[in-house]
């Protein structure tokens, strides 16, 4: 996990949450802080996320919560705890190696709290900015598949992230990502829901979500492309607003082709189509596009890794 940071509104250390003690804020957003926690009962430590609208709640003496806006609807902090536990719901039926599994969901100081595995690592802004973008193609060859697959679970049970960006991917010990933070979860991928207003992250979120339009699962693909565009160029995509206006954005091979492979250039540039029929409709599709690529370039590692994995296969003779 990234370092300590201290947040105005934060529990204090030390603090008891039913069989929990906090041991420190970790991060936080408009809408939630993160601690990290020990689990008393197994002596294990754990993360605990706890529903925190900045804007709209204050911290009393007693650690509880009094909301203080008078919105409604979207907007109020009734229907904000009922789409934390509609994460927390989301996140306790996965269980896949790059999601992150929550453990427990409980209800405290006027609020509500998840309780999630704790894993070691840095976040993959902390990648991006140590190395000033240019992460290798053999560091995002091994990151990004292993997403692709947690995605790709997630999206064949009618589910969409909706909030993919550096700041929600875990890089753990070998290089083993964890998708973060589903706050922005949505169910029924068919049913035309749209992405509410605090979900959208400039530069990583797509056009249909800035237009509160028809999302899918090539609106987690577009900030898929977006995250590893971040990866190579050091800083995201222009917003898509902007691009719609005028798109500034060039081919990544324009400005990348000398340093990386021209299938994971156009990958990238696959991904970041502004118009979402022109990018892959799922992540089937994508890995597909990719293995397919892999081949035709000829590439040593990967023909041979296929060619392995045929004869894995082959009957053993005595």
């Amino acid at each position: 996990m990234a370092t300590e940071v201290r947040l105005k509104h934060a529990l204090p250390k030390g603090t008891t949450l039913g069989r929990y003690r906090i041991d420190g804020a970790i991060g936080g957003g408009g809408f939630s802080i993160v601690y990290k926690a020990t689990d008393r009962e197994k002596k294990e430590k754990v993360v605990i996320k706890e529903f925190m609208p900045m804007e709209k709640a204050r911290r009393l003496e007693d650690q509880s919560l009094e909301y203080v806006s008078e919105d409604s609807g979207e907007a109020s902090p009734s229907s904000g705890i009922k789409r934390f536990f509609e994460e927390a719901g989301a996140l306790s039926r996965f269980s896949h190696p790059s999601i992150v599994k929550v453990t427990d969901v409980f209800r405290a100081n006027n609020t509500v709290y998840m309780v999630m595995h704790y894993h070691r690592g840095n976040d993959l802004r902390w990648y991006i900015k140590r190395h000033n973008g240019r992460l290798s193609e053999k560091f995002i060859r091994t990151v990004f598949p292993k997403l692709m697959e947690g995605l790709d679970a997630m999206h064949k049970t009618n589910m969409l992230h909706l909030d993919i960006k550096p700041a929600n991917i875990l890089i753990r010990p070998g290089g083993k990502p964890l998708l973060l933070d589903f706050g922005a979860t949505k169910e029924s991928l068919i049913s035309n829901r749209s992405s509410g207003p605090h979900t959208l992250t400039m530069g990583f979120a797509p056009l249909e979500q800035h237009r509160h339009a028809h999302v899918g699962p090539w609106s987690d693909i577009y900030a898929l492309g977006a995250t590893m565009y971040a990866c190579i160029a050091g800083k995201s995509p222009p917003n898509a607003l902007e691009r719609e206006q005028k798109d500034k954005l060039k081919p990544m091979a324009k400005t990348y082709g000398r340093y990386y492979s021209k299938q994971i250039l156009e990958t990238i540039d696959w991904c970041l189509q502004l118009h979402q029929l022109q990018r892959p409709q799922s992540i089937q599709e994508l890995v597909d596009y990719m293995d397919r690529d892999w081949l035709e370039d000829g590439d040593k590692g990967g023909l041979m890794g296929y060619l392995d994995d045929i004869v894995q296969k082959l009957p053993r003779f005595k």
